[in-house]
This record gives structure tokens, C-alpha cells and sequence, in this order.
């Protein structure tokens, strides 16, 4: 029983992170660029970013927790698994630091844009979604990847 919840809170953590990142990329980023006003523009990036960070948080210490959990009941950092485990927990940790940089550039755009500084805003989070999101998709999907990998083998 245990077993089986640990794994979907696991799985299901990773696909709202990974598939939040996926859809704002994809479907929402290019729709908010046909916006022609920069200040609204931007407002509603800073917006859209916000509340998929804030959603994702506690997805993000879920993943911890039963990421950790797994690793210990099965002993994945021993033996054969060894490398697939410690593989993850590095794609996941290196995600975890990218997330809060931009987590920390977003909401200190979101004070500038509230002080109508717009360019300064707009500078903290330019790396945001032609770099910095593009990299946790990449690493999101090879963490899935490897984690049916561990579940297949």
C-alpha cells in the first residue's frame, strides 16, 4: 500500500513540475508574446510565472521526500541501481537550484515591475524562458526517463 502511494506521489510530482514547465514554455509563453503592450506583457508573465512557481513547491519537496524514501527502502545506493539513483538526485538537486534562482529572479522583477521599473524587471527574468526553463524541461524529462528506468528494471 505504502509502496504504491510513495510511487504515485513521486510520479505525480514530477509531471505537474515537469509538465507546468512543459505547458507555460509551450503553449502559454508564445501566446503572451503576441501582447503588444510591454507593461501588460510583462505583468502577466510575472504573474503566470508566480503562481506555477508557487504551485509547484509543494510538488518539489514531494518529490524529496519520496525520491528519499525509495532510495532507502530499496537500497538504490548500493549495488547495481547505484548510478541510476545518485544519477537522479543529481538532475533533481541541479532542477532544485535552478527553480529557486528562478524563483528569487522572478519575484525580485515582480518588485521592480511594482515600483514601474520595467526594464529592470524585465532584465531579472529574460533568462527565465529561452534558457533557464528549457534546461529543468531537458532535465525533467531525462529524470522521468531514468525513473522508468529503475522501475523497469
Amino acid at each position: 500500500m505504502y509502496t504504491h502511494l510513495t510511487i504515485f506521489l513521486h510520479v505525480i510530482s514530477a509531471f505537474v513540475w515537469v509538465g507546468g514547465m512543459v505547458a507555460i514554455r509551450v503553449a502559454v509563453h508564445p501566446v503572451l508574446q503576441s501582447i503588444e503592450e510591454p507593461k501588460i506583457k510583462l505583468g502577466k508573465t510575472l504573474q503566470i510565472t508566480g503562481r506555477l512557481f508557487h504551485l509547484v513547491i509543494p510538488f518539489i519537496a514531494t518529490l524529496l521526500v519520496t525520491g528519499l524514501i525509495m532510495a532507502i527502502v530499496s537500497k538504490g545506493h548500493q549495488g547495481t541501481l547505484k548510478s541510476l539513483f545518485i544519477s537522479k538526485e543529481i538532475i533533481w538537486t541541479i532542477m532544485t537550484l535552478n527553480f529557486i534562482y528562478m524563483y528569487v529572479q522572478r519575484r525580485a522583477a515582480w518588485k521592480l515591475f511594482e515600483a514601474a521599473k520595467l526594464s529592470d524587471a524585465k532584465a531579472k527574468v529574460k533568462l527565465i524562458p529561452n534558457v533557464l526553463l528549457p534546461v529543468n524541461i531537458g532535465l525533467g524529462v531525462t529524470a522521468l526517463w531514468l525513473g522508468v528506468s529503475l522501475r523497469g528494471i
